[in-house]
Formats: structure tokens, C-alpha cells, sequence
């Protein structure tokens, strides 16, 4: 399907051709009648693409300081090629979209509920694509149908709806963002419904009451709708612009247009309201000036309201609002709901009673005043444009500030299925045995994964996303032969051998039991599990699964004989069991803890090692921290130290002891870990988030026998009292993704063992679990006592 891109490192706007998203757990797919150009959010995000890169840091000043603390922290040249590739990344334009009905899993949802608990789980339906979320969003899982309220569940196939869905041929929208169309507003009309509950919301902050006089700063599409938004709540309104034309509009529907150049907004704001002042404000401008906000709080009434849908300059003067005691407030969006992932992503709404007005009956109530004539946004439609010529429109937002309402007209209908691959004529970078495909497109894929195995013999067929865009832009830019949006596709195509899987956390365990039950050797990034039931699941997979046929019908002494031989012959984990997983532990693979590990050798002693990771802070409301996304921080980051520390002692952990930092959001991201491990060695990790960016991110310390060893930032490994050893330094961190990716790869051509031993992946996540049951807890752990379920299925003994 074509969907409009913005590339913000080279300005160009495109009509890309991505794949058709798949149905998706409390989503709502909507095949695009027509969709609305936001004149002043999308002029915004062209002009930032094709300004300079001076001109881009200028006008993001926040940005630029996190680029001179990542600097100091890593390094000129990879900070420069984080800055670039993340301004590579193509950016979705729209969110003003009017469509019908494909698929509404919401729907089906409640009703495939209804159906089991009638007649039973069914086998046979194979319409829906599994409901695994991933992508570079980390979108969470749904929740049960039955948290899914309000229109939701009344969306019907063929029926016609408004989102916030992108300028796209097929959108994939939460249901808690869409809107039934009535039967007398059409699409062209129903497109303009978002950014309306845009201003609709700033109108209910501000609190107009019958008679109330309210001036409207900005009269674009926000402002016009404002206007008539206000005068149906009978209200007396004034509106100040530049533009005559829009000011004409503004008459037309009953308001006093002023241009706020020619005239003194101030003294005209008081001659309106015979000095009184008016009771309100709603400023929709787009301005860096400060000077909207003060002739704002000078033309209000003694506490009045002065209201924030736009962006102007924010340089208050106290005096302005002390005197007067005027409420100021920034409106946030479409109204209560946005950005709140348990509402949008999740489907829980909010109480009708307590919360009157979310986002979703914003837009209800703004289709609602069109359906009743007293919002009539016919006039503001400039020009109507066929979405093949899409382009074009963008060069006249810029060129022509006259445009307003600019509306895309889609064509007839598409078969969707037909438009989930798009397929590249392209010469792969790799021609050897190992074909992949990678299900998940997100920061760390695109990052490092593809920059790694770019390096390799590794054939890319297929690169999978739920974000088609981000799929599309990856294969095309390394020379993946396909991009699809159904991670299924990859697990059904023979010819694939290798599944890695960039996913959010929440949905690791599913599909790599999806990649094994496929035959697929699996590579996954951490964690592997998010909890012992996940990781159970794994292990009865591989062991019970795989190697049934070869030692499940022997019993007894017989059975533990044979298995203890294939384990002499084939050591661990072998190709000979089956697929083979592995998970992206990669500092193991680093050139800096190869010379550690090799100065280990011949040791006679236990190690003591210290871990300390400056984890910096992550915001609380961060999906890492979700329990049902990211499981936190320790099950998803930490284990990467923990299984260091495992490899390097060349041991088991035996036990683990952890304490937590009180009073603050998140305690569970500021832990000191005490491991013991089974040769006698003792490791701490110390994982604080609440540490100084000046500070080195990662920092290992070695003890023993007289000897001493540090890893600084993977940029520098020193040694005190190891004979012949030299500094080690690199130019950049080195954490051995590249070293990683020729391995797996050199496994999936050649065979062999397996690159991490499966009872070492299932002992490093185990002690993840185990450290956030100990800080909870406030006891020690040891792993046999607490963990013989799953050990039992290593046919290891508890």
C-alpha cells in the first residue's frame, strides 16, 4: 500500500510504497476514503525535515544537550551516527483520517469470547494473524475484550469511521481512537473531526458560559472551528489573525475578525467588551513570540481564563497574571485519554461519570455538531487532492500560506492481504546459507542489529513490523528482499532458517515458542522470559519437544543413560536437539571480555567480580517499567550482567541476594545484586539509575589471585598484576553485537554447539527473577530451592 513519509534527515516527503498492517488485539482496521492535511503540524514537521542541520538543533535546544552528554559519555563518531540515523527514520504524516470498516478485533474479540464459552475454543479459524505485538513502539498486549469499552465495541465491517490514523491507504487504529461517522456527514467532512476535539477540548478548559465573551488567537482550521464551536455554545466571540481571508471566514459565521497587525488586539479586545475585558482566551497560533501571551492576559477580565491549543512563546510576565489572577492552562490534545497507554492502547476507558469528555467523545460530539449543522466545515476546504499526487499538496503548504483545509481523496477498493508485502528488486548483502528474517523494526534493530549483519554472509529475506513504514525503510535501506507487516509470513516460508525477534519484551517468550514449533533456529533479545511460566514453557519446548523422539519413549535408567551420552556427545545445546535459541547476552561476544576471558585461563581460585551500570534514569510511566510490557528494568536489562558475570566464572549462580533504593518513583531500577555462584565465585551488580551522564556508563572489576582487571565503558580494559597483558582501547564502546552476529551466523552455516548454553540461558533468567523476588522480599534466593518446576525440565536436579 502507499503511505506518506517524511524523511526529516533529507527533507523529503514521499509516497512510499509499505506493507498493509495486520489485525491487531483492540484495534480497529480502516481501509482510508479520505484524510485532512494539518496546515500547521505538518508545515511544522516539512520545514524542520528540510531545514539544515544547524538550523535543526537551533530549534531544539533539548536535543543538543543530550547529544554533548552522550559525546562525553561514548564518543564524537558514535553519537554523530546515533544523530543520523535516528533523523533517517521516516516519519509518518497525518493524523486526521476518515475511512470504512475492514476488521474490528475489538469486535471479534467479544465475540470469539462468547463463542468458547458456548462451544468451546475453536481450531479452525485461521482469519486473524497471531496477536503478538511488536515494533518499534513496544506497543503493549490488549487487554481481555472485556476491558474494551466504549464505541469499540459497536464497530462493524463496512462500517464508516474517523482516527487519528496517519495519510495511509489501510490504517491500523485503537479503538479508544476512533469514531463512528453519521449517516449525514461526509468523509470529506468527517477527515476535519480530530483536529476539531482539538479545539473542542481547549473550549472546554476554558469553561465558556452562555453570554461569555471569548477572543480566539489564530484563525487556521483549529481556530475556525473554534469560532463556530463557540458561537453554537452561545458565546460572543472575537477572533485575531494576519490573513484577511481567514479573518472573512470568521465574519461570515458571526464573529468580530480583528488583524492583529493593522489594530491593537488590547485596545480592541476592550472596546468590544466596552472594558470590560473578555472572559476568555484560546490562543491556536503557531508563534515563537512571547508577545500573543501577554496581549492575552492584558485584553482578560480580572480571573479569566487564557487557554494554550497552540504554540507561541512562553516568556511570561508574572505581572501580567498576578494582578488579574488569571488561570492560565495548556490544552494537551484531543482531551482526557492521550498519551495514557492504558486508555489508548489498552482500551480501559475511563468512567463516564468521573470523566465525562475523553478523547473518543470529543470526537463523537464534534461529528455530532456536524451532523446537527452547527459546525460546518465545508468552507475551510481549499483544495482537494488525489492521495497519488500527495506530494504535491506538501510543496503548496509550503509555498502558498494561503492553504488551509488541503483534503486527500483515496481511490477504490483494495484487497488488503494482497498489500501486506512489498518486495525489493535488490541484490541481498548476503548470499550464504543463513537466510533470516527479523520480526521487529524498532531503535535497536535499526541501530545496531542490521549495521551488524550487514557485516556478515547472512542472507536478510524478510524484515517484519507492525509499523509497515519502519519495516519498509530497514529493508530497503539494507537490502532485505521483502518487508512485511505479519510475522507470520516469515515463520511459514521454508526457505527461511533463522528467526530473530527485536520485539517489546511483552511477547518474547510467544513467538520464540512460535519460531521453535516452526523449525526455526531462534534468536532472541533479552530477556527471554518475563516470568517462570514463559520460561517453562521455553525449556518443555526445546527439551521435551525436540528430543521426545529420541530418548521420551525410554524410561528410567535407560532414558537418564541416554541423554547423559548425547550430552558427552553433543554437549549442551546442539543443532542434533532441534532448532537452537539463543538471546542477544552480547558483551559475552566483546573483544574486551575475550582478553578478560583469556587472562582467566589457569586460574586456581574464585573470582570476585563488581558490575556497576549507570543505568540513567527512565521516566516512570516508560513502558520498560509496565509489569506486562517490560517487566522492568532488572528482568529486561540487568540480565545482560548477570550472564557477564556467568561466563566469566565459567559457573552457575547459586544464590542471589538484592536490595532496593527507597523513595523515589521507581525503586526497582536502583538494585545492588549479590550472586554466588557453584566454583565459589561471589559477583555484585550494582544497577542505579539515579547517577550523573558525566559518569561511565558500564564499569567491571575483576579479583584474584594478586590480580586485577577493569572493563571501562567497553572502550578500555586494563590490568594490574596480569603478566603480558596490554591496555586494550577502542575507538567506540565495543559490546560485541558485530562479534554476536558472526557467530550466530557461523552456527546456523556450520552447526555445533550452541552459542549460549540453554542451561545458562535459563539460569540467568531465573536469577532476574530471583533478584526482584529477593528486594521485594528481603531474603536470599537460591535458585534450586525456588526454581525446581523449571530446573525439573533441564532434567537438572533442584
Amino acid at each position: 500500500m502507499k503511505q506518506i513519509l517524511q524523511n526529516l534527515k533529507t527533507g523529503k516527503t514521499e509516497l512510499a510504497d509499505v506493507p498493509a498492517p495486520v489485525n491487531q488485539p483492540g484495534h480497529v482496521l480502516i481501509q482510508t476514503k479520505t484524510s485532512l492535511i494539518s496546515a500547521g503540524t505538518e508545515r511544522m514537521l516539512v520545514e524542520f525535515g528540510r531545514a539544515g542541520l544547524v538550523s535543526k538543533a537551533r530549534s531544539q535546544p533539548d536535543k543538543v544537550k543530550q547529544v554533548l552528554d552522550k559525546t562525553r559519555a561514548e564518543g564524537l563518531l558514535p553519537t554523530l551516527e546515533t544523530v543520523f540515523k535516528r533523523l533517517d527514520e521516516p516519519f509518518p504524516l497525518g493524523y486526521c483520517n476518515a475511512g470504512v470498516v475492514v476488521n474490528s478485533i475489538a469486535q471479534s474479540a467479544e465475540r470469539e469470547a462468547q463463542e468458547k464459552e458456548d462451544h468451546g475454543p475453536s481450531t479452525t479459524d485461521q482469519s486473524r494473524p497471531s496477536s503478538m505485538v511488536y515494533g518499534q513502539s513496544s506497543q503493549p498486549k490488549a487487554a481481555p475484550s472485556s476491558m474494551v469499552h466504549g464505541q469499540s465495541s459497536l464497530f462493524s465491517k463496512g462500517e464508516r469511521v474517523i482516527s487519528n490514523g496517519p495519510h495511509a491507504e489501510f490504517v491500523s487504529v485503537p479503538a479508544n481512537l476512533c469514531a463512528k461517522i453519521p449517516d449525514n456527514v461526509t468523509d470529506e467532512e468527517a477527515c476535519f473531526t480530530v483536529l476539531g476535539s482539538i479545539g473542542l477540548q481547549g473550549i472546554r478548559l476554558a469553561d465558556p458560559k452562555l453570554g461569555e465573551s471569548v477572543a480566539v488567537f489564530g484563525l487556521g482550521l483549529i481556530g475556525q472551528m473554534c469560532v463556530q464551536m463557540l458561537m453554537a455554545n452561545g458565546c460572543r466571540v472575537m477572533g485575531f489573525d494576519l490573513n484577511e481571508e481567514r479573518m472573512q471566514m470568521a465574519e461570515k459565521v458571526g464573529a468580530k475578525a480583528v488583524n492583529s497587525v493593522q489594530s491593537d488586539p488590547i485596545t480592541a479586545a476592550q472596546a468590544w467588551t466596552e472594558g470590560r475585558g473578555v472572559d476568555a482566551v484560546i490562543i491556536t497560533a503557531a508563534s515563537k513570540s512571547d508577545e500573543i501571551m501577554h496581549q492575552a492576559a492584558q485584553m482578560t477580565r480580572k480571573r479569566g481564563r487564557v487557554i494554550l491549543v497552540g504554540v507561541v512563546g512562553l516568556n511570561l510576565n508574572r505581572a501580567d497574571f498576578y494582578e488579574k489572577e488569571i488561570t492560565f492552562q495548556v490544552s494537551c490534545s484531543y482531551g482526557p485519554g492521550r498519551y495514557d497507554e492504558d486508555y489508548e492502547l489498552k482500551g480501559r476507558d475511563y468512567p463516564y461519570g468521573l470523566v465525562r469528555w475523553t478523547e473518543q467523545r470529543n470526537f463523537e460530539a464534534v461529528l455530532e455538531l456536524m451532523a446537527s449543522g452547527k459546525l460546518d466545515v465545508r468552507p475551510l476546504i481549499s483544495r482537494k487532492i488525489p492521495f497519488a499526487e500527495a506530494t504535491k499538496a506538501y510543496d503548496t503548504l509550503l509555498k502558498d500560506p494561503r492553504a488551509l483545509g488541503m483534503v486527500l481523496e483515496y481511490g477504490g477498493e483494495k484487497d488488503i492481504a494482497e498489500n501486506r508485502t512489498v518486495r525489493f528488486q535488490t541484490e541481498a548483502f548476503g548470499k550464504g546459507a543463513c537466510v533470516m528474517g527479523i520480526i521487529g523494526a524498532g531503535n535497536f534493530t535499526k541501530m545496531t542489529l542490521m549495521p551488524a549483519l550487514a557485516k556478515t554472509r547472512a542472507r536478510v529475506k524478510m524484515i517484519a513490523d507492525l509499523k509497515g513504514a519502519a519495516a519498509a525503510h530497514l529493508a530497503r535501506k539494507y537490502k532485505a528482499e521483502q518487508a512485511v507487516s505479519d510475522h507470520q509470513l516469515i515463520l511459514n516460508d521454508p526457505e527461511i532458517n533463522t528467526v530473530l525477534i527485536t520485539t517489546g519484551h511483552s511477547c518474547h517468550a510467544a513467538l520464540v515458542l512460535e519460531g521453535l514449533k516452526a523449525g526455526k533456529q531462534v534468536f532472541v533479545e533479552k530477556p527471554l522470559a518475563m516470568n517462570e511460566e514463559e520460561l517453562g514453557e521455553i525449556c518443555k519446548n526445546i527439551r521435551m519437544g525436540h528430543r521426545a523422539e529420541s530418548i521420551g519413549k525410554e524410561s528410567g535408567a535407560q532414558g537418564a543413560e541416554r541423554e547423559a551420552q548425547e550430552k558427552d556427545e553433543h554437549g549442551p545445546q546442539t543443532t542434533d536437539y532441534g532448532p537452537a535459541l539463543t538471546v542477544g547476552f552480547n558483551r559475552r561476544f566483546s573483544p574486551h571480555i575475550t582478553r578478560v576471558k583469556a587472562a582467566l585461563g589457569g586460574r586456581m581460585e574464585p573470582l570476585t567480580l563488581t558490575m556497576t551500570v549507570n543505568a540513567g534514569i527512565i521516566p516512570s510511566n516508560h513502558w520498560v517499567h509496565d509489569p506486562e510490557r517490560g517487566g522492568g528494568r532488572i528482568i529486561g536489562e540487568a540480565c545482560h550482567f548477570l550472564d557477564l558475570m556467568t561466563f566469566l566464572t565459567g559457573s552457575q549462580i547459586k544464590s542471589v541476594s538484592a536490595g532496593m533504593v527507597d523513595g523515589m518513583a521507581v525503586n526497582e531500577d536502583k538494585m545492588s545484586i549479590l550472586l554466588t555462584f557453584e566454583d565459589g565465585s561471589v559477583g555484585t551488580v550494582n544497577y542505579f539509575a539515579n547517577g550523573p551522564k558525566s559518569y561511565p556508563k558500564e564499569r567491571l572489576n575483576l579479583f584474584w589471585e594478586g590480580k586485577a582487571l577493569q572493563v571501562n565503558n567497553f572502550r578500555e580494559t586494563r590490568a594490574w598484576g596480569v603478566p603480558g597483558f596490554r591496555t586494550l582501547r577502542t575507538r567506540r564502546p565495543e559490546k560485541g553485537h558485530l562479534q554476536e552476529m558472526k557467530e550466530l551466523v557461523r552456527f546456523v552455516e556450520k552447526g555445533g554447539e550452541a552459542l549460549i548454553p540453554l542451561e545458562e540461558l535459563v539460569n540467568v533468567t531465573l536469577a532476574s527473577f530471583a533478584a526482584m523476588e529477593s528486594a521485594k522480599e528481603r531474603r536470599v534466593v537460591e535458585m534450586g530451592d525456588e526454581y525446581k518446576g523449571v530446573l525439573s525440565l533441564l532434567g537438572q536436579r533442584a
